[in-house]
């Protein structure tokens, strides 16, 4: 079989050595076939990965250790194909010394908050002190843990915009975990009504409406506080716990409440009070005349 001139002079070309080290040469081929495989491997190893976090997840372990896992995972195969990789093209970790050195430098001087934020990321999903699913309150911002990336932590607000909170303002800042422990949460709706209401009356009325929603936890039990004399009303507030995975489950449970309390005062004669202002006039109004 005669080789065209184009296919020897291609093969010519492969075989050309770009450099020798460690008494191995390395060709054009060679250094092509290196990043492909490397890639290749890396491919399999990230597909293997998502088969293993879909069976975890399948066997309906938590979120937070499958992403650990996964984590784990793959830092010790890049490990491995980097280590493997040196070794099969014989190359010492020595030759990296000086490499390292000045990569640790820069790493040192420039990139501190990237750093920060991978251990700190680590250290999340290690403690765990803030999961997937939960409910946060950071600064002025609440919304629902999605995921706990290397740098930063995706938060998804109760209005459907998404947060990215670099993972060290999580640990070095205070954060309100809603749902650390449990998902109860208390809240209470606030109630004027007008002065000379039967407040009897009133604290049972409030504890029926409590009692009647299915949404209200039982234990610990409701209660009805008369909390002041306010300027035009009398102030009562009815507590309760509630299982809530976000702010919205509350103020749906909350609005709940409202209706069910104007509906309950109605039928029972109770005056919800509204500001009132009493003028008194002393003295004689005198009319000026032109």
């Amino acid at each position: 079989m005669i080789e065209s001139p184009v296919l020897e002079r291609l093969s010519q070309a492969l075989e050309t050595v770009v450099f020798s080290y460690g008494g191995s040469d390395f060709t054009v081929a060679k250094l092509i076939q290196i990043p492909l495989l490397i890639l290749f491997v890396w491919l399999l190893v990230r597909y293997v990965g998502k088969l293993i976090h879909k069976r975890i997840v399948s066997k309906r372990i938590g979120p937070d250790a499958a992403l650990l896992f996964k984590r784990i995972y793959l830092v010790l195969c890049i490990i491995i194909i980097t280590f493997t990789t040196l070794e099969v093209l014989n190359i010492p970790l020595t030759a990296f010394a000086f490499v390292s050195g000045a990569v640790a430098i820069g790493v040192g001087f420039g990139a501190q908050n990237i750093i920060n934020n991978f251990i700190s990321g680590w250290i999340l999903i290690w403690e765990r002190p803030i999961r997937i699913g939960d409910f946060l309150e950071v600064a002025d911002a609440k919304g629902v843990v999605e995921t706990i990336n290397t740098r930063s932590t995706r938060i998804r607000r109760n209005d459907g915009v998404h947060l990215l909170v670099p993972n060290s303002q999580l640990l070095e800042n205070t954060v309100i975990n809603w749902t650390l422990m449990d998902t109860m949460a208390r809240t209470f709706v606030r109630v004027g009504v007008a002065y000379g209401s039967d407040v009897e009356q009133v604290e049972k009325l409030l504890s029926e409406v409590l009692r009647n929603n299915s949404a209200i936890l039982q234990d610990p039990a409701p209660t009805v506080i008369f909390a002041d004399f306010g300027d035009s009303a009398l102030i009562f507030e009815a507590v309760f716990w509630v299982n809530a995975e976000a702010e919205s489950n509350v103020r749906k449970v909350k609005s709940d409440i409202r209706f069910a309390i104007c509906k309950m005062f109605a039928q029972h004669n109770v005056v919800i009070a509204f500001p009132q202002r009493d003028i008194h006039l002393n003295g004689e109004l005198l009319l000026k005349r032109d």
